[in-house]
């Protein structure tokens, strides 16, 4: 499996330039007015890494495949959306279809690039997207919960959205139902505003290293934990650089240890518990995206329904066991090679061979 991101925000906030960073391309028109991305761009990104690549080394395999992430340029959101402002419906229906939501945050003065109020202020600009999205929720609850609607709705999530409508009513965080509800049942239930979220503050060139302000003033607000300092327009001008060497440099002058894409795949995988798992050997090295917590029968079905009905063993080690022995042959003749069940929970880095029946 991988996972679809949708970035959002207000018009002119950057989403379009971040999206053609992530995604090395120029898909998504980066205009200087309002809604220039109506329909929505769809990338696919592979997921850089690195121990992939030795494992591929390793296994001298004819192919190596990254595991992916889907990014969603959608187009930019107005105060009112909820009510046909601007694309309203469009955009709110589009952030329906991905797993989470990168809110990109403008975070800087330009006099070039418009802004659709009169002022820079990105708490502000992100508690008019959250506004949108509940009243939309709101709207869908209500539909849901109409006496000739309750009928089609499970019990488990008419107590979800009963919560829900008290909760946006009274103003208040929807972060209760994510404490109160097991997450698949939330899912169920297809409201916007409980989809996992990352704030991605858009900043100049000059704050890439400490952040300014604005980033400042929305940090102290919404916390650091699943927020993001990153440059749009400096991840498009690393892209632009073909050797590796130059992109290295360019960095370190700026003092970047790391790329905007790597950084927001991290914090993304935390955001939603995935994890990654390995199969390596001649043919293909490849690097799988499962949940936390998955089973190795759950994690063979990602390779093949068949796998997982047919399951029965997982030939399991762990990528450092992996790589010490230096592959499959060293790795059982050291006692490295475990032969799992059907209740092993596969962790983080694991290089599996599954046995199965067909």
């Amino acid at each position: 499996m991988g996972f679809k991101c949708g970035i959002v925000g207000l018009p002119n906030v950057g989403k379009s330039t971040l999206f053609n960073a992530l995604t090395n391309s120029n898909k998504a028109q980066a205009e200087n007015f309002p809604f220039c991305t109506i329909d929505p761009n769809i990338g696919l990104v592979a997921v850089p890494d690195e121990r992939l690549d030795k494992l591929a080394f390793i296994s001298n395999s004819k192919k190596k495949i990254y595991t992916t992430i889907t990014f969603v340029d959608i187009a930019g959101l107005v105060r009112g959306a909820s009510k046909g402002e601007g694309l309203g419906n469009k955009f709110l229906s589009h952030i329906k279809e991905v797993d989470s939501v990168i809110h990109m945050i403008r975070c800087f003065d330009s006099e070039d690039i418009q802004n659709v109020n009169s002022n820079i202020d990105p708490v502000r600009d992100l508690e008019i997207i959250e506004t949108e999205m509940k009243l939309a929720d709101l709207e869908s609850i209500q539909k849901r919960l109409d006496k000739k609607n309750r009928k089609n709705v499970e019990d488990k999530q008419l107590v979800i959205l009963e919560k829900a409508m008290e909760l946006i009513n009274e103003d208040k965080n929807l972060k209760y139902l994510e404490e109160k509800f097991e997450k698949k049942d939330l899912d169920l239930c297809g409201l916007l505003s409980t989809k996992p979220k990352l704030y991605v503050c858009n900043i100049d060139e000059q704050s890439i290293k400490n952040g300014n302000k604005y980033s400042e003033k929305f940090i102290k607000k919404f916390g650091e934990k699943n927020t993001l300092i990153i440059s749009a327009e400096i991840e498009t001008q690393i892209n632009l650089l073909e050797d590796v060497n130059e992109k290295k440099n360019y960095m370190e002058m700026l003092n970047m240890k790391d790329k905007g894409l790597n950084s927001l795949i991290k914090k993304g995988y935390d955001l939603l518990s995935l994890e990654t798992f390995f199969t390596s050997g001649l043919e293909e090295s490849r690097a799988w995206t499962i949940k936390k917590n998955c089973t190795a029968p759950k994690a063979a079905g990602e390779i093949h329904s068949d796998f997982e009905k047919g399951f029965i063993r997982a030939e399991t080690v762990s990528y450092e066991d992996f790589v010490k022995n230096n592959g499959w042959i060293k790795s059982k003749e050291s006692g490295k090679m475990r032969l799992e069940g059907k209740e092993y929970i596969v962790k983080d880095g694991d290089v599996l061979n599954f046995r199965f029946n067909t």
